[in-house]
């Protein structure tokens, strides 16, 4: 298979970026789209040492930085919007996860890093995602006595509470939904993270002021507000809802007329 690439580049966060076009060839339909970078990057490199090629005047900047770790659709990283869509045309999967056979012999592919005040580019199509870390560390911890494990039936929780639960710890903190907003609201993050120790009885102790400390950090961070435009969820590469959205606004509310 071959592709035409149209790569944002960018030196650095001070520097005005732009789209360079590339060219590759002989992509297996089975390569990922990660593995396809890869090949690409030798092909740049190669070139940038090869003496006829820059004796040509051939076009080079470089390898392409993009991010990556896990490769296994577990860490996050691999944040790239592609052709419009974060993560790709592929529905439930991160970057990594997504295989060249999603596109057509011959196509033109738009690769950009995600477009967000919250997120912004370090170079080329690698962006700071460090306020996701920020809004974690202002939820702070829970209070659980440590020690030997308990006993499986000492703290009963419901299936469905648990279920519930275990599904809004799957986010693996991307920033896809910042990404797809409009707003730029980072609520289905945030959301996601309150939801998972809400339904839980370890997680109630300080669930008013996790609420209330994670929304003000979101705030302060400048992501944008949530609009319910549902966005977020059809984008999300592990299938978070908007209804974890409802439950941060009850936890957030009841949080303040508590005080």
């Amino acid at each position: 298979m071959n592709f035409t690439l149209k790569v944002w580049r960018q030196k650095n966060a001070k520097t005005k970026g732009h789209f360079e076009t590339y060219q590759v060839s002989n992509i297996s339909p089975d390569t990922s789209f990660l593995e396809m970078l890869d090949i690409l990057n030798d092909q740049l490199i190669s070139e940038g040492n090869d003496p006829v090629a820059v004796n040509k005047g051939c076009k080079n900047s470089g390898p392409i930085a993009f991010d990556h770790d896990c490769r296994e659709g577990i860490c996050g990283m691999c944040s790239l919007y592609i052709n419009g869509h974060p993560h790709g045309p592929d529905s439930l999967v991160t970057t990594c996860q997504l295989h060249m056979r999603k596109f057509k012999d011959g196509d033109t592919i738009t690769i950009e890093p995600w477009r967000s005040a919250g997120f912004p580019v370090i170079k080329d199509l690698v962006v700071n995602r460090g306020a996701f870390d920020q809004i974690l560390q202002a939820g702070g911890f829970i209070s659980v006595n440590t020690g030997g494990a308990p006993d499986a039936n000492a703290t009963p929780i419901a299936k469905d509470k648990a279920d519930e639960s275990m599904d809004a710890a799957a986010c693996v903190g991307c920033g896809a939904c910042v990404a797809t907003c409009k707003n730029g609201s980072a609520m289905l993050f945030v959301s996601a993270r309150v939801s998972s120790l809400a339904l839980l009885p370890q997680g109630k102790i300080e669930g008013a002021r996790r609420a209330k400390a994670m929304v003000a950090k979101m705030d302060e961070l400048g992501f944008g507000a949530c609009t319910n435009t549902q966005m977020c969820q059809m984008e999300c590469p592990k299938g978070i809802t908007i209804s974890h959205i409802a439950r941060l606004n009850r936890e957030f509310l009841c949080a303040k007329l508590k005080d």
